[in-house]
């Protein structure tokens, strides 16, 4: 018969938590810092334009 597994505390609950939401937290920063230096034109990021995308379909 099955049984059930021990309780996991809340503190190691709240330490996976604290780690997801942190991890979370500097992406969005990343991903902030790259959406200005794309619009202030200081990025060394290359993208493709709408440009490229329709020359390589053809």
């Amino acid at each position: 018969m099955a049984v059930p597994k021990k309780k996991t505390s809340k503190s190691k609950r709240d330490k996976r938590r604290a780690n997801w939401r942190h991890k979370a937290a500097v992406e969005a920063q990343k991903a902030l810092s790259l959406g200005k230096s794309i619009l202030t034109g200081r990025s060394t990021f290359v993208y493709p334009s709408a440009e490229d995308e329709e020359a390589e379909d053809e």
